[in-house]
C-alpha cells in the first residue's frame, strides 16, 4: 500500500514537456511574463508528477483551446503608441503583439513590461524617439535586448539584469532617437508604487550595492 500512495517521481522529459506547455499558453496570452517565469522556475524545481500538475491544472490541456462553450474575448493587442508634447503610461494587464511600435515627439513615455501578455515567445517594440523620453520597466530575470541608434542622447539599462530563466520570452527593443533618451529599469517583482518610485528604489539599489563594494 505504501508504494501505491507514494508520490511518482518526475523526469528530465517530464519538466521540459511541462514548460513547452506554459511556454505555449504564455503566448496565448493565458499567463503573464511575471506568471510565466514564476511557473517555470518551479517546474525545473519540481521532484514529483504531482507538483507539474499543479502548475498546468488551471490551463487548458491544448494550447489554444476554447474553455465554455463560447470562445472567450480577449484584449486586443497594442501594435501602435504614440504621443507627441505629452506624456503617455501604459501599465498593469495588457496585451502585447508579436510586434509594436512606439512614438515619442517632444514627449514622454512610461511602458510598464512586468504584467503584459505576450502574443509569441519572441516580441520586438520599436520605438522612435524626436526629442523625447521612454522609460522601460521590466521585472529581474526578464530575456532583454536592448538595441538602436541613438544621435544626441542615451540609450541605457539600470539595476541588476539577473540571467532569465531557460524557456522565459524574449523582448527585443529597438530604439531610434534622435536628441532623446532611452532606460530599461529591472525592478523587483513585488515593487509598487509610482514610475518615479520604481526608479529612485532601482537608483537606491545601486547605490547600496557600490556601498557594499566599497567595504569589501
Amino acid at each position: 500500500m505504501a508504494d501505491e500512495t507514494r508520490a511518482v517521481r518526475a523526469s528530465d522529459g517530464e519538466r521540459e514537456q511541462t514548460v513547452e506547455l506554459l511556454r505555449a499558453h504564455a503566448a496565448d496570452g493565458r499567463l503573464t511574463v511575471e506568471e510565466f517565469s514564476e511557473r517555470v522556475d518551479e517546474a525545473y524545481a519540481a521532484r514529483t508528477r504531482a507538483e507539474l500538475d499543479a502548475l498546468v491544472g488551471d490551463l487548458p490541456s491544448h494550447p489554444g483551446a476554447v474553455v465554455g462553450s463560447a470562445p472567450a474575448e480577449r484584449r486586443a493587442p497594442k501594435r501602435f503608441t504614440g504621443v507627441a508634447f505629452g506624456s503617455v503610461e501604459r501599465r498593469g494587464r495588457w496585451r502585447l503583439g508579436r510586434s509594436a511600435g512606439l512614438a515619442v515627439v517632444f514627449g514622454d513615455a512610461d511602458i510598464d513590461l512586468r504584467a503584459a501578455e505576450l502574443d509569441a515567445p519572441t516580441v520586438t517594440i520599436t520605438a522612435l524617439l524626436v526629442f523625447g523620453n521612454v522609460d522601460f520597466y521590466v521585472e529581474n530575470g526578464a530575456d532583454i535586448d536592448l538595441g538602436g541608434l541613438t544621435v544626441f542622447g542615451h540609450r541605457r539599462e539600470h539595476g541588476d539584469a539577473a540571467a532569465p530563466a531557460a524557456g522565459t520570452p524574449l523582448v527585443r527593443i529597438r530604439v531610434y532617437s534622435l536628441f532623446g533618451t532611452s532606460d530599461v529599469w529591472y525592478v523587483k517583482r513585488d515593487a509598487t508604487g509610482s514610475f518615479r518610485e520604481l526608479i529612485k528604489s532601482v537608483r537606491t539599489r545601486g547605490r547600496t550595492a557600490g556601498e557594499r563594494e566599497l567595504q569589501e
